[in-house]
C-alpha cells in the first residue's frame, strides 16, 4: 500500500495514504521505494479504486492507483513510447486502435503522433481517474482534444464484445489486485475469447508485461 506523509509529523489516515514528506511503497517483502513529495494534488476513492496524483521532487507529477505508482511525468514517456511504437510501425497500415485502460491520457498521446490512425478509442473504466488526468497531466491535454480520439467509459471487456474489429488493441490497464477492476484482464481466457476476435487479418495485441 502506498503511503504520503505531511512534514508536521503527525500521522492522519486519507484514502488508505498515511501523511508524512514522502510517499513510500512495497515493491514485495523485504523492498519498499520512498521518494519526498513537494504537494499531494488528488487524493479520492472512486466506484473501483483508490486513486492519488502526487507532485514528487524527483520524478515530477506521479499517478498512484490502489497503492502502486503507475507512472511518473519524467520517465513515462519511456514505458509508452516502448508499448505504442514498435507495434505500429509493425502493422503496415495501421487506421483504427482501441485503448483498454489508458485513462492518464499518455498511450493516446503516442499513438496520435501516427498520421495514419483516423481513429482511436480509449475504454477506461473509471471516470474520476480520466478527469483528473485531463486537469493536471498538461502533457496530454492536446491528445485529449485530437478529434480522432474517443473516449468510452466502459469496462473494456464489454466493450469489446461490440462488432467493431481493430488494427492494433493495446492493453494499458492497472495492476491486477486482486477484487480490482482489472485482475480478469491478464488472463489467456480473456486474450483468446475477448482479444483476438475483435482483431482485423493481421491485427496486432499489445500490452504490458508483469
Amino acid at each position: 500500500m502506498g503511503e504520503v506523509a505531511l512534514s508536521n509529523g503527525q500521522n492522519h489516515s486519507m484514502n488508505g495514504y498515511r501523511k508524512s514528506g514522502w510517499y513510500e511503497e512495497e515493491i514485495e517483502d523485504n523492498l519498499r521505494w520512498c521518494f519526498a513529495l513537494n504537494s499531494i494534488l488528488h487524493t479520492g476513492t472512486s466506484q473501483y479504486q483508490d486513486i492519488a496524483l502526487l507532485d514528487t521532487k524527483p520524478f515530477g507529477k506521479a499517478l498512484v492507483i490502489d497503492g502502486k505508482l503507475q507512472s511518473a511525468e519524467t520517465d513515462e514517456f519511456i514505458y509508452h513510447e516502448c508499448l505504442v511504437h514498435p507495434p505500429l510501425l509493425h502493422h503496415p497500415n495501421p487506421k483504427n486502435v482501441f485503448i483498454m485502460g489508458g485513462g492518464e491520457g499518455s498511450t493516446a498521446r503516442e499513438l496520435l503522433r501516427h498520421n495514419t490512425i483516423d481513429k482511436v478509442i480509449m475504454c477506461d473504466i473509471d471516470e474520476e481517474v480520466v478527469d483528473f488526468c485531463k486537469s493536471y497531466l498538461v502533457v496530454n491535454r492536446e491528445a485529449y482534444h485530437d478529434p480522432r480520439l474517443k473516449v468510452i467509459i466502459n469496462d473494456a471487456r464489454a466493450e469489446l464484445e461490440s462488432k467493431e474489429r481493430y488494427d492494433v488493441i493495446t492493453g494499458d490497464l492497472a495492476d491486477p489486485i486482486d477484487g480490482g477492476p482489472c485482475y480478469k484482464h491478464y488472463t489467456k481466457s480473456f486474450y483468446e475469447c475477448t482479444v483476438k476476435p475483435r482483431l482485423k487479418q493481421g491485427g496486432i495485441f499489445v500490452t504490458r508485461v508483469l
